[in-house]
């Protein structure tokens, strides 16, 4: 089963919007990595920049929200929304090489200073109560995110407050899973659709509500 994308289809230009937001942000996260992804963890991909750019502009995230980033591999998601909306951010990752690199772009990244990693297992993390958004784009198996969900509900029960989830390109394995859990509600759909050649109804971020 394919869970992540190879966004290279869309050609130069957004080859070429990849590696100024990089050069911008003084940081190094192109490229895919598999080398260590097997059923339960999936290979390392940045999301696409102007997917960042479009859910920087949806409003809900803030220099008062903190993010939380599954999978961060080496920080992307972090560096962006820290830099274009004053979130505080934190990034998990699980591969130690990756882990790193993570650590090597903080030490550069113009927005460094708001952000932090964790070398850890996802289902073992402990979501701190100051944690208000949590991002997700096909880091692991549903039996992972199954763990990684029940952490998140003992956080919002032991500290209720807004916490929303953000879900891009998910698989349909993800969708259902999600649909069943009735701690969560469906808040919102972020169409990226737009953004890449052959209209792929995968190209969304679909948000959904701790309750």
């Amino acid at each position: 089963m394919v869970t992540s994308r190879m966004y290279g289809r869309a050609g130069n230009k957004m080859d070429q919007n990849e590696l100024q937001w990089d050069k911008l942000l003084k940081i190094k996260t192109t490229g895919r990595d598999d080398s260590h992804s097997d059923q339960y963890h999936f290979p390392y991909e940045p999301t696409p920049y102007c997917v960042l750019e479009r859910l920087a502009n949806s409003g809900w995230f803030g220099k008062k929200n903190v993010l939380l980033d599954y999978g961060t591999g080496k920080g992307r998601v972090c560096f962006f929304l820290s830099y274009q909306t004053r979130c505080r951010s934190i990034g998990i990752e699980y591969e130690e090489r990756i882990f790193t690199g993570a650590e090597e772009n903080k030490c550069h990244a113009v927005s460094g200073f708001r952000t932090s990693f964790a070398m850890s297992d996802a289902e073992h993390y402990t979501v701190f109560p100051e944690t208000d958004r949590c991002y997700f784009f096909n880091p692991f198996s549903v039996e992972i995110l199954q763990k990684v969900l029940a952490r998140i509900y003992n956080s919002y029960y032991e500290y209720p407050r807004e916490l929303l989830l953000f879900f891009y390109y998910p698989s349909d394995e993800y969708i259902l899973f999600l649909m069943t859990q009735k701690q969560l509600v469906f808040f919102d759909e972020i169409d990226c659709r737009d953004l890449f050649d052959g209209k792929n109804p995968r190209e969304r971020i679909l948000v959904f509500e701790v309750i």
